[in-house]
């Protein structure tokens, strides 16, 4: 599970489309939190949007929900009351990240890591939204896909010893268009867990959490 995330920067966006971030978001992420994404209208370029972490399905009534949806088990996901119509509508999106963070126990005791690439490129995970109307605001959210990972020789560290073992999954730079073009059937081919590459440290949480400017 992931919980907790550093978004790309502002510089780092033209990594991925033409089109510049144009909204402002936090350092460090949490549920309830907005975020940059990508998206795409099939065969249309991708597009950025600000999106809360954790999805609002459309019977919500309130956001609050967000801080109980920010992850959903990709073996499940159509089944799941919450997720499944963005499933079945392909409603695929990307979550760009410099760093995804973890607890990873120590004596029984938990402390946070943070998860990077090695040679210190962003990466994006595979994630689910929704658009719905909360009152009279028009309210964007979206979701990360996992995968189990008990077997992973690098994410198998993470969490209590005793829990089950989940990653995020991974879109490979090849596979981005992929991805946000797919049809529910033929997304299973690219939930994996990460690959290799990745390092972890520990990062103890900041005391402010600052937003960056446009």
């Amino acid at each position: 599970m992931c919980a907790n995330f550093q978004p790309i920067t502002q510089a780092q966006a033209s990594r991925f489309t033409n089109q510049q971030l144009s909204f402002d978001f936090k350092d460090d992420v949490y549920p309830g939190y907005e975020a940059p994404i990508l998206f795409a209208n099939t065969g249309d370029p991708a597009e950025w949007r600000s999106a809360m972490f954790g999805i609002i399905p459309k019977w919500a009534k309130d956001t609050a929900i967000a801080k109980h949806a920010y992850n959903v088990r990709s073996e499940t996901v159509m089944d799941k009351q919450s997720f499944k119509r963005t499933w079945y509508n392909n409603q695929f999106a990307l979550i760009p990240v410099q760093t995804i963070f973890e607890p990873k126990y120590i004596e029984g005791k938990a402390y946070r890591y943070g998860i990077e690439r090695e040679d210190g490129e962003p990466f994006t995970v595979a994630a689910l939204y929704e658009i719905v109307e909360i009152g009279e605001q028009i309210v964007r959210s979206m979701t990360m896909l996992t995968i189990n990972k008990d077997d992973h020789p690098f994410m198998s560290q993470f969490h209590k010893p005793e829990d089950e073992k989940r990653s995020i999954v991974v879109i490979e730079p090849e596979h981005l268009n992929d991805w946000l073009n797919m049809t529910d059937e033929s997304t299973y081919k690219l939930l994996l867990p990460m690959g290799a590459g990745y390092v972890a440290e520990h990062c103890p949480k900041p005391k402010n959490r600052l937003k960056r400017r446009k």
